[in-house]
């Protein structure tokens, strides 16, 4: 999508602090971060929502749990532990209109999160 934020980070137009990258993944440091490590996880091809998601897009969904998992080692927050969190649309917070996982850690994590 032209207009779609995270689309022009993802093809470049748009230069984040990007922490790990492949072909299908993109992953950078959130701007207003609520944890000491804040990324997010995004697929490099615009998927709107979760309930955009079909049953083709299962291992690229599975590909953004995996960079989290290598991102939190790359970190150096693995064994202490991480949360990863996605919203779906607004009233879950949801801002940003293209799928993304928030990966969160560097301090205790309370529950239920908010």
């Amino acid at each position: 999508m032209t207009d779609c934020l995270f689309c022009k980070m993802a093809s470049g137009e748009i230069e984040p602090d990007i922490v790990y990258q492949d072909d299908d993944v993109i992953a950078f440091r959130d701007i207003n971060p609520q944890a000491p490590t804040h990324v997010l996880i995004i697929p490099r091809r615009h998927i709107s929502t979760i309930n955009d998601l079909q049953s083709a897009d299962a291992e690229l969904t599975g590909k953004l749990f995996l960079a989290a998992g290598k991102i939190a080692e790359q970190e150096g927050i693995a064994e202490q532990g991480y949360r990863t969190v996605m919203n779906c649309n607004a009233g879950a917070g949801q801002t940003v209109f293209h799928v993304h996982l928030h990966m969160l850690g560097g301090r205790a994590m309370t529950w239920p999160p908010g």
